[in-house]
Formats: C-alpha cells, structure tokens, sequence
C-alpha cells in the first residue's frame, strides 16, 4: 500500500490532495497508523508548492483524517469514529435548523439530497 495521488486540472491542487487522501484513508487503501511523505516530500514529489501541501495537511487534520505527532511524522488517524462523530454533529445542528427555520421531514431531505448531488455529480 503506497499513497498515490495525481494532480490535474480539475480542481485546485491542495483540494486534489486533501480530497485523495481522504478518500484513500476512508476507503483502506492508506491503513490506520501510515505514516504519510513529510510536507516538503510530498510537495516535490508532485511539483506543488510546500505550502499547498501543509495547506492539504491542515485541512486533514481538522477533518480528524490525519494526525501529526511532531517530530515522529504525519500519520492517518482512526477515521471512521471521529468522521462519523462529526457527520452526526453536522446532522444534528443541520436539523435543529430546518426546525427553526419550519420545513417538515420531507423539504429537509430533499434539500440533503440536492446538495449531496451537487457535490458529488451525481
């Protein structure tokens, strides 16, 4: 298992690299303890700028996808609790204000799905 990433035209680079090792990470292709490339590393293997890599890095981080330990290097965390911990956090405040805001069950779902379609092209 080895990280692999490829950058395009599609999107901006840091959102290429946060949103395939994210994914990479979620899907078990990068196991829970890999120790990913240092920024600098990682940033000249790709021909990217070091700062769009930390910039990826940090985004990571605060997704809970990747953990930093200092010194010891940059690794993939136990995703799956602390992503699933912060989709039901979004989930919840997502409701209270559909609440607020008075649409029934079906309006909110509808709305869900729309974005989830925006998103992801579907």
């Amino acid at each position: 298992m080895t990280l692999k990433i490829h950058i395009d035209d599609s999107a901006a680079p840091y959102e290429q690299v946060r949103a395939q090792i994210s994914e990479q990470a979620r899907a078990g292709v990068l196991p829970v303890g890999y120790r990913l490339p240092t920024v600098r590393g990682l940033a000249e293997s790709l021909g990217l700028a070091a700062n769009t890599v930390a910039k990826a890095y940090r985004a990571l981080e605060t997704d809970g996808v990747i953990e930093t330990r200092g010194r010891n290097g940059t690794f993939v965390a136990a995703v799956g609790s602390a992503a699933e911990r912060e989709a039901a956090s979004a989930a919840q405040a997502y409701v209270d204000r559909v609440r607020r805001l008075g649409l029934d069950e079906g309006a909110a779902l509808v709305a869900v799905r729309d974005a989830l379609r925006a998103a992801y092209g579907k």
